[in-house]
């Protein structure tokens, strides 16, 4: 059965919230100074003069809650390994491929499943609640947005705490899969290594050969977290929903991405377009620099959760 997609997400009640110091997170922030109170003020006014924000996030959200990112100077998973993600075509085509990634995604899925929203995530839901933030979209695929409670949410990557079938259509929660696998696998071990973004660990190839990967229960069709791999891309009535919520926001907040990929950055083109005003918050530069009136520098749940209520 194909069921709404709110029904997959973690619920709100269940949330425990995590700090931005909380152990086992700040490995995967990079190092970055105290934002100056100057920049504090000058986005508490930008977000003030806003009525209907539109906010995009990033990984630079996540990293503060233990999850890794890719880009990240220093600490992104391009920055610690040679290893690089799955692309779609390869996870299409390829059993071995399939086989090798769900192995990694089941090994690391307690841990990644586990991680709880951080103090920006909150800081962003009360703005919602408030009526300040109109529409919110993420790139990030943790369903941590979810876990806090947003409900104008656009995932716009999808959310691995989904699974689609590529033959029928169907979703499913992720966690039923793991359920599957436990019994599929009974006595398959494997030893860890680097921890890598989007749910899953590194380990040896030579280890995933006896894994057991499950088909579809109702078609026996392949089985895909229900995010968009790398090479893959964003279905088009999405963007064209975020578009149209972009033309019924008055400014543009970036909280924690670089916009390296298109798919979030054409959304800034856009705001370019309309004269919108454009505020970001990240470490490290991203590709819509030239289009802010306003960048700061920090980190996100430091900057966000010490803004005064709205």
């Amino acid at each position: 059965m194909r069921l709404p997609r709110r029904l997959l997400t973690p619920p709100p009640a269940a949330v425990r919230r995590a700090s931005s110091g909380s152990a086992g997170a700040v490995s995967f922030v990079p190092a970055c100074s105290t934002t100056d109170r100057r920049s504090v003020e000058r986005l508490q006014d930008f977000v003030s003069r806003a009525s209907r924000l539109f906010v995009i996030s990033g990984a630079g959200l996540s990293t503060e809650s233990g999850i890794p990112d890719y880009r990240s100077e220093g600490v992104g998973l391009y920055a610690r390994t040679d290893r690089r993600p799955m692309q779609h075509a390869e996870f299409v085509r390829s059993a071995k491929s399939r086989q090798r990634y769900w192995a990694r995604n089941f090994v690391g899925w307690p841990q990644f499943s586990s991680r709880q929203p951080n103090s920006a995530h909150e800081a962003l839901r009360k703005w919602e609640q408030r009526g300040k933030l109109h529409w919110l979209v993420t790139q990030n695929v943790d369903a941590l947005h979810s876990k806090t409670g947003h409900e104008r949410l656009t995932e716009l990557h999808g959310c691995a705490h989904r699974v689609l079938c590529l033959g029928c259509g169907d979703i499913s929660p992720r966690t039923e899969l793991q359920t599957r696998f436990v019994a599929l696998n009974p006595d398959w071990r494997a030893q860890t290594g680097e921890v890598a973004p989007d749910g899953d660990v590194f380990i040896e190839d030579e280890l995933v050969l006896n894994f057991r990967v499950p088909s579809c229960e109702n078609c026996g069709g392949v089985l895909k977290p229900e995010v968009t791999f790398f090479g893959d891309t964003v279905n088009k009535g999405t963007v064209q929903f975020v578009h149209d919520r972009l033309g019924e926001s008055d400014a543009v907040l970036v909280v924690g991405s670089s916009l390296q990929v298109y798919s979030g950055y054409r959304f800034l083109l856009a705001a370019g377009d309309r004269k919108m005003p454009v505020a970001i918050v990240n470490i490290g530069s991203t590709r819509a620099d030239h289009l802010a009136e306003l960048k700061v520098i920090g980190r996100c749940a430091e900057v966000l959760s010490v803004m005064r209520p709205l």
